[in-house]
């Protein structure tokens, strides 16, 4: 198992949330990544940095909220989400961290 740094390039955080938490009752896991990642990039990643088999990725764009700092306007980052649902047995336990 290569620990590539481009992976940790391609892998931002996974999410922790609620959604998520749902999510990965239905074998997936939830990843925050990379905006310019693309699916066969996340696949590779996740595979190299956890050593399971991937089965699908899914993956979605949240456009930055415009807020206020400090009186003036300013933009939060844009931030890309993978869903990654693997196969049956495995398993990533995000809880205990990277």
């Amino acid at each position: 198992m290569s620990m590539k740094p481009e992976h940790y390039d391609v892998i931002r955080k996974p999410v922790i949330t609620e959604k998520a938490t749902m999510a990965s009752e239905a074998n997936a896991v939830v990843f925050e990544v990379a905006i310019d990642a693309n699916k066969p990039q996340i696949k590779e990643a996740i595979e190299g940095l956890f050593g399971v088999k991937v089965k699908a990725v899914n993956t979605t764009i949240t456009k930055g909220k415009v807020k206020r700092f400090r009186g003036q306007l300013g933009k939060r980052k844009d931030t890309k989400k993978a869903y990654v649902t693997l196969e049956e047995g495995n398993t990533i336990d995000v809880t205990t961290g990277l």
